[in-house]
């Protein structure tokens, strides 16, 4: 028998009777419990799960955003920037669509705020169809504008597409919005700039005027700036 296994009773002292050393049996090893897993957190931005949060450098966490800023906060912690998306509708007399608004004063065109979905072009799209019941499936921007910030008013962007000329059944069947459109016309450029509020004038007249889609500060081409 070896000495591993020589049992010891409980009078006897280490190294009693035999002399022997008593032996050391191994200690059993007792499986360290693993930590809990902790969740990621997510962040969620309205359309989907997006994963674990990453603030850049200075990024604020959502509790510390200053609850008065005029555009809103992104998802994301970053400052929100509204912005819509407006289109030139022409028929084949070289006239566009403008639209005198129920909630405001002045003409416009068809156009409208872009949704949290939505891309510019797609904007444009819907507002058109929605405001006067015409389908636009083509369309080339002709400007990007910026609008200042104002008090509790953040700066905005805007869209501006040039839809081409629609076939005459579409003029004919004009069916505007009556809850946001009290009237409507085909206008010629001259007499469109004339009725359009002022800053919507200046960004239709800057794009009537370019080649290319422009980029406009509050309506007006900035220098040095090409499209």
């Amino acid at each position: 028998m070896s000495e591993a296994s020589f049992a010891k009773t409980p009078d006897q002292a280490p190294g009693a009777a035999d002399g022997a050393p008593t032996p050391v049996m191994p200690a059993a090893e007792v499986a360290q419990p693993s930590p809990p897993i902790e969740a990621a957190p997510s962040i969620h931005t309205g359309l989907v799960e997006t994963g674990p949060a990453q603030l850049e450098p200075g990024q604020l966490e959502p509790d510390q955003l200053e609850p008065d800023h005029p555009g809103g906060w992104a998802w994301d912690g970053l400052p929100g920037i509204p912005a819509s998306a407006g289109a030139l509708v022409w028929d084949a007399e070289g006239r566009f669509l403008i639209l005198a608004p129920t909630y405001k004063s002045g003409w416009t065109i068809p156009g409208g705020v872009m949704e949290v979905d939505e891309t510019p072009w797609e904007a444009a799209q819907r507002e058109v169809a929605e405001e006067t019941g015409i389908t636009v499936t083509r369309g080339r921007l002709v400007a990007v504008d910026t609008r200042p910030a104002k008090r509790a008013k953040a700066l905005g962007l805007r869209f501006l597409f040039d839809c081409g000329v629609v076939s005459a059944e579409s003029v004919k069947g004009v069916a505007v919005q009556a809850e946001e459109v009290r009237e409507y016309r085909f206008a010629s450029p001259a007499e469109a700039l004339e009725l359009l509020r002022p800053a919507v004038s200046r960004r239709v007249a800057a794009a009537l005027k370019s080649q290319h889609c422009i980029y406009l500060q509050d309506g007006n081409p900035v220098a040095g700036v090409m499209a």
